[in-house]
């Protein structure tokens, strides 16, 4: 994210003529990029990771292709959501991690994000994987309640749980609509 930071904030001052040090900024935004790629890529693993030093996958990895920093069919991303879908995703729904893979000290199990369960489908679409992208996301309608909100977790028997209405997971809900309908249409 610091990554989206710092190239946003060049898109702004030079769409908007803002004053700016867009050198010092645009080589700060490269730094990040190459270390990224160089380190946060797991080569053995054939994914980009939750973060250097590891091999564990994080669904915040999904944004990758969403914030544009990545190609969305570039086949390192490929590879990555191949991993993801493979080890985090469940019928559709998403975990934000493996929990067993990066204990995070939460007693009791992990329920699936139904935010990430938006951005995997809009990460299939805009990686060609429409027919996919279009089963996740007509499954995902499926946990809605009986007014279409969605709370931030599904839980393992589609019981929602956690904040609700949950904002973020509209937000995302819409942005995966969106650019599904268009890659459809």
């Amino acid at each position: 994210m610091s990554w989206v930071a710092v190239e946003r904030a060049v898109r702004i001052a030079r769409q908007r003529g803002l004053p700016a040090d867009l050198p010092r900024w645009m080589a700060v935004r490269d730094t990040i990029y190459t270390q990224i790629m160089e380190r946060g890529w797991n080569p053995a693993r054939r994914a980009f990771v939750q973060h250097y030093g590891t091999d564990v996958l994080d669904a915040s990895l999904l944004l990758m292709p969403l914030c544009k920093f990545v190609a969305p069919t570039d086949p390192r991303w490929l590879s990555t959501l191949d991993a993801i879908t493979a080890e985090l995703v469940s019928d559709s729904l998403v975990y934000r991690y493996n929990a067993q893979a990066s204990p995070d000290g939460l007693v009791g199990r992990e329920a699936t994000f139904s935010m990430c369960s938006f951005w995997w489908v809009e990460a299939l679409a805009r990686g060609g994987r429409l027919d996919e992208a279009r089963l996740a996301f007509e499954k995902m309608l499926t946990y809605a309640n009986h007014v279409g909100l969605y709370s931030e977790e599904i839980g393992p028997t589609g019981e929602q749980l956690g904040n609700f209405p949950q904002a973020f997971t509209h937000l995302a809900l819409i942005s995966a609509a969106y650019d599904l309908d268009r890659r459809l249409g």
